[in-house]
């Protein structure tokens, strides 16, 4: 290619170069007042082509390594910046292969070099960041610019900072657009907290552009044992010692999804349909969503996960096989699983989704009337309470994520552990309780406790319960067994209904 560039330049000099000025003038830049975009003198200039040349093939090269993606923010952007000023080193074999294989062997030290970049990219403005390490709390400014756009050279602190902690939490690493993705979430927050990477660390952002991020006190105490190591003599002992008791406003931390499924999810977008006629038009489908990347990515395990992710949280798969319809709107619950990267576990939530015809059953024995108060205690993604009445029914749920889809389908909802919670009496209690480890009587005996006087409780229990299980006040009668209803498990169940006399 360089051969071809100096011969292209030594055919256009001389005479031709006059002819050139015609195709320079029959093409000017509409919007350059009559200006030559380049001039003709300037155009094949030789050591401008070269230097484009070695900035395109130093790009290619370094997006064949890891190097880019783990490089601290900082590295990369002295890297972006010469790549885009064109002022690359000649891309030869004596320039190339000594560059390459020296950033190789420093992956190593980049992870301490993140540390102390992301150290040093906090805000300089704000108190709260402590100098002598990092603290519970950190904020950095201008995440955003003056027109509400992404800042990526300081977004890319964030990311290196979610970088670390992936490689403390034995997770691979996030690409460098993990952090982009997240902005938009964040923006539909404004001023909240959102969970991310399964707890690890908190964010807020504001309008001003400032993001708060508070780190999982183990994370703080590994993220200051790095900057021990570069400066063993700027931090204190007590900002390097592993915190003795868990901070309350923080849970433990989850293993969240891969990062390559939580971009497949990031990626979704509203699916459209064509509408007969001329010309060619589309109308959107009422919260349905397909993957905007999964092309290249139709068998990998990501789509997979993906697509069983979305499964969770109540998608029915389409005809087509990648459009995904839901009986709510979605948006909320996804930002959720994107941001946190962890959706509730089945054995430590104990969620079995009530499947329809077992619900309509329970429904139809717990005999609903039209002013009737009901509970839903456990409420899951509600399998039971979307045949209960909306506006009079109360639900209960433990899981943050089951609780923002009860709320987007419309249902006033209570995020709390149910068997510490009560407030008032109510007409009707439909349930599907927990099953494991006897929870499943606790739960009913505390829903007993809120039914008025000629209420009907309903719950669906496991078939042991119909031997010896009794609710104290209640008259009890019992149906099923049924049998193999519940998707994934072999359990046989029955239904209780009991009615304070």
């Amino acid at each position: 290619m360089r051969k071809r560039i100096e011969a292209l330049a030594e055919h256009v000099s001389g005479e031709n170069m006059a002819a050139m000025e015609y195709f320079l003038d029959g093409n000017k830049d509409p919007h350059g007042n009559g200006r030559y975009t380049v001039a003709a003198r300037y155009l094949f200039d030789v050591k401008g082509a070269v230097a484009s040349l070695n900035s395109a093939y130093w790009s290619k090269t370094l997006a064949l390594t890891d190097v880019l993606n783990l490089m601290p923010q900082k590295r990369r952007d002295e890297w972006n910046k010469t790549i885009r000023e064109m002022t690359a080193p000649d891309f030869t074999d004596e320039s190339v292969r000594p560059t390459i294989t020296e950033l190789l062997n420093m992956r190593a030290q980049f992870l301490a070099e993140r540390v102390d970049g992301i150290f040093r990219g906090l805000s300089g403005e704000h108190v709260t960041n402590a100098p002598e390490g990092f603290g519970k709390r950190m904020i950095i400014a201008r995440v955003l610019s003056a027109y509400d756009t992404t800042d990526h050279s300081t977004c890319g602190l964030i990311n290196d900072l979610r970088c670390v902690v992936a490689k403390f939490m034995g997770r691979t690493e996030p690409g460098w657009s993990a952090t982009s993705d997240l902005i938009p979430i964040l923006k539909r927050n404004w001023g909240q907290w959102v969970t991310i990477d399964g707890g690890a660390m908190k964010i807020r952002l504001y309008k001003k552009g400032t993001a708060h991020m508070e780190v999982h006190p183990d994370m703080a105490w590994r993220l200051n044992s790095v900057l021990a190591n570069l400066y063993p003599l700027a931090i204190p002992a007590q900002f390097r010692q592993k915190p003795a008791r868990k901070v309350k406003d923080f849970l433990m931390m989850a293993r969240p999804l891969p990062f390559p499924v939580l971009s497949l999810l990031a990626g979704l977008r509203a699916a459209t349909e064509r509408i007969s006629g001329w010309p060619e038009r589309y109308r959107t489908l009422e919260n349905t969503y397909r993957f905007d990347n999964l092309s290249t990515a139709k068998d990998s395990p990501a789509a997979a996960e993906a697509i069983r992710v979305l499964k969770a949280i109540g998608a029915t798969v389409c005809a087509n096989g990648w459009h995904f319809a839901f009986d709510y709107h979605p948006r909320e619950v996804l930002d959720q699983i994107i941001a946190s990267g962890c959706i509730p576990d089945q054995k430590a939530h104990q969620f079995y989704p009530t499947p329809e015809s077992l619900a309509r059953v329970a429904v139809d024995l717990a005999d609903i009337g039209e002013s009737h108060t009901v509970l839903e205690p456990s409420a899951g993604m509600g399998g039971l309470a979307d045949l209960l009445p909306k506006e009079r029914t109360e639900c209960v749920e433990i899981s943050a994520l089951h609780c923002k889809v009860l709320e987007s389908k419309g249902f006033r909802t209570q995020k709390a552990d149910f068997l510490g919670w009560k407030a008032g009496s109510f007409n009707r209690i439909v349930m599907n309780p927990p099953f494991s480890e006897g929870r499943w009587q606790a739960h009913t005996l505390h829903a007993a406790g809120m039914l008025r006087d000629k209420g009907v409780l309903v719950a669906i229990l496991p078939a042991s319960a119909r031997k010896s299980f009794t609710v104290p006040g209640l008259q009890c009668e019992w149906h099923g067994p049924y049998d193999n209803e519940f998707a994934g498990t072999s359990v046989s169940v029955v239904i209780l209904k009991a009615v304070r006399a």
